[in-house]
């Protein structure tokens, strides 16, 4: 068997101009090399990445990361079989001694979870999502491209306007991947233009979305639809918003549109939009540990509410969620949790409790394309990598349309 003989890392930048770390495992016979993005929006439960502080880079290389990945974790690791992954993965938590891995760092010790996944499948010859289908968690899962959830309009932390609600979705329904990213790609390019026509503006915040000028979550709303309409697509493409509403929740309060609200007044309003604009997702809409408030928009929505800060991809938080009934969808970001073992463990956790699963980047992203075959592996049905335009989000579509065409 193939022992892991090396493992390297180096800092790099991701797709905001942040440090991150590439790592590089190799074996005699294989190499695998895995990068790591950073969240904006990030959940006070997530795992912990280490950051230098300081000077450089304003606080946020990751040089001492890098050294525990040196000077730690490779002495931890070289001899071992690249497949055996849960003891991998075991051997770092255990060595780190955090449940939130603040010692050598989530993103240090993901990097490495990742890049020995790779190293592994080429070592075997198998294309990543192959590899990964044959870990125990995903024995009963079939793999499937996923439908795209695309980030048309940022706004929250992932922009600089006035927009509170973090993304707004486009989800096209068609039988293929490669169709409903046409769409997508069509639906945005339309979108920029009636933009650019309205306000002369066409930037975009962190994952793809344009940036504009509104303040008001139905004027973005009744905007993308005109979009879709314009392009042809309409009663072809549903909408949904990820809320991130722990970003504009302040002293048990919710400042949205330019008013504050309790959290039975914002429930009322999903309802409303809900009804409106006929949404079929909803993500973090009450801030990270309203259990209850979650669990009513559920009950009385019927539409598919997701968790992300509430769940962080831990299973403890999992359980909890589905305990008190509060989520149907689990976003999947496999650096919450800071290792590959962890995320496949939750991700089961979910399936085996009748929740959907959905794979998501992050928007630090690079352009490491693994969270592509994790959605395949997956069988999820699910991917949110942001909008269909900027490199690091392509890259996942990009080896969507490989792995389609190589299964025909």
């Amino acid at each position: 068997m193939p022992t892991i003989r090396d493992i390297r890392a180096r800092e790099i930048l991701d797709s905001r101009g942040h440090p991150t770390i590439e790592a590089m495992v190799i074996t005699e016979h294989s190499v695998g090399i895995a990068s790591v993005p950073e969240g904006a929006s990030t959940g006070k439960h997530e795992a912990k990445e280490l950051r230098d502080k300081g000077k450089r880079y304003h606080g946020l290389g990751v040089q001492k990361a890098l050294d525990n990945i040196h000077k730690i974790i490779k002495p931890l690791l070289v001899g071992i079989d690249p497949a055996r992954q849960r003891e991998i993965d075991s051997l770092m938590i255990e060595k780190d001694g955090f449940k939130d891995k603040r010692r050598l760092g989530a993103n240090a010790i993901l990097a490495v979870s990742l890049a020995c996944a790779r190293a592994a499948a080429a070592s075997k010859g198998k294309e990543l999502h192959d590899y990964l289908s044959q870990f125990p968690q995903l024995a009963k899962r079939a793999q499937a491209l996923p439908r795209p959830y695309f980030n048309v309009v940022n706004g929250g932390k992932h922009a600089t306007s006035k927009i509170n609600i973090q993304e707004f979705l486009i989800v096209p329904r068609f039988p293929s991947f490669r169709d409903n990213l046409r769409a997508g790609s069509e639906i945005y390019h339309v979108l920029k233009g009636i933009i650019q026509q309205k306000y002369g503006l066409t930037g975009v915040g962190d994952e793809g979305g344009f940036e504009l000028p509104l303040k008001k979550t139905e004027e973005v709303l009744r905007l993308v639809k005109s979009a879709i309409a314009k392009a042809g697509y309409s009663g072809k493409v549903d909408l949904a918003l990820d809320c991130a509403a722990s970003s504009f929740y302040q002293q048990r309060k919710y400042h949205l549109d330019g008013r504050i609200c309790n959290a039975e007044q914002l429930l009322r309003y999903y309802l409303q939009l809900i009804r409106t604009y006929k949404l079929i997702s909803i993500e973090d809409p009450f801030h990270e540990d309203d259990l209850h408030h979650f669990s009513q928009l559920r009950a009385r929505s019927g539409i598919q509410i997701v968790g992300d800060d509430l769940t962080v991809t831990n299973p403890l938080r999992i359980q909890s969620a589905i305990d008190s009934k509060s989520c149907t969808c689990l976003l999947l970001k496999v650096n919450q949790i800071g290792t590959l073992t962890e995320a496949l463990d939750a991700a089961a956790l979910a399936f085996d409790n009748g929740w959907k699963v959905m794979v998501s980047h992050r928007s630090g992203e690079t352009n490491d394309s693994f969270i592509a075959d994790l959605a395949v592996a997956l069988g999820c049905g699910m991917i949110k990598a942001g909008a269909p335009c900027r490199g690091e989000r392509l890259a996942k579509y990009n080896r969507l349309l490989e792995i389609g065409g190589r299964k025909k």
